[in-house]
């Protein structure tokens, strides 16, 4: 079997910014599109909210890899991570994102769920005849094994205890990156739906902060490329803009009351 090469891994590497978009949607169409514009990295599939099962993951996988210069990211529900992880894996999604991080522990757990049970990796992951090793041609195979390594991991900083035990989870091996979410940070404190309250602002700007001056990268989610300049500001380079539902959603209601307006509605 031969390696694939892992497009966020190896711009992560090089040092080059990224830029990612989500996906409610598995209709491998949709990637197709995206992989068409020529400038998304990667498609982050986020499964914490969207419906999936095994078949459509391995659909998203091959979609994914008609296009050379993008890869792909599954975002994780709290649990089963370790069977999602493995199954997202084997489909071909080569990087994971997990949620509902709260301490050093979670993020091991992640980690682990990442990696092959080697005695260097310390991983979770055992052997599989899936979609990530052509089925049968390299379970268990040298490349498999490394294959995994080059997976990203990335950890939503989201809860309150997570914010106060961020470089503890920071300083776990193999964190690659993390993402900030004002949704549920601001729930955590008991500020729900205060996404902007200088409380959470200040959260997640100590988040990049801390994963910056530690060495992991922080990624932004924006619904703009507008939005990402006081971000920049603070030396982020990792961005995920747009989710399908919100695009859609706000096209149909400025044309739909545009169009009720010109109609006399």
């Amino acid at each position: 079997m031969k390696k694939r090469t892992n497009v966020l891994r190896e711009l992560l590497r090089a040092g080059k910014p990224t830029i990612g978009t989500h996906l409610h949607s598995q209709w491998p169409g949709m990637a197709e599109v995206i992989g068409h514009t020529g400038v998304i990295d990667y498609i982050e599939f986020s499964g914490e909210y969207a419906p999936w099962d095994l078949f459509s993951l391995e659909n998203f996988g091959r979609a994914v890899e008609l296009f050379p210069h993008m890869g792909s990211m599954i975002k994780i529900d709290q649990e089963p991570k370790t069977f999602i992880a493995q199954r997202a894996l084997g489909s071909g999604i080569q990087n994971l994102l997990f949620t509902d991080i709260r301490n050093p522990e979670d993020a091991k757990l992640c980690v682990r769920s990442a990696r092959a049970e080697t005695p260097q990796d310390g991983g979770l992951i055992g052997v599989g005849m899936r979609r990530d090793v052509g089925y049968v041609l390299g379970p268990g195979s040298p490349e498999y094994v490394e294959q995994l390594r080059e997976g990203v991991v990335a950890l939503m900083i989201e809860k309150k205890s997570a914010v106060e035990n961020l470089e503890a989870i920071l300083s776990v091996g193999g964190v690659d990156m993390i993402q900030f979410g004002p949704a549920d940070f601001s729930m955590s404190i008991g500020k729900p739906g205060q996404f902007t309250d200088p409380e959470v602002v200040e959260a997640q700007k100590y988040a990049v902060r801390t994963a910056t001056k530690m060495g992991i990268r922080p990624r932004v989610e924006i619904g703009s490329f507008e939005q990402a300049e006081p971000w920049m500001e603070l030396g982020v380079k990792d961005f995920c803009v747009g989710w399908d539902v919100r695009v859609i959603y706000d096209y149909c209601r400025k044309q739909g009351e545009a169009l009720a307006r010109m109609l006399g509605r």
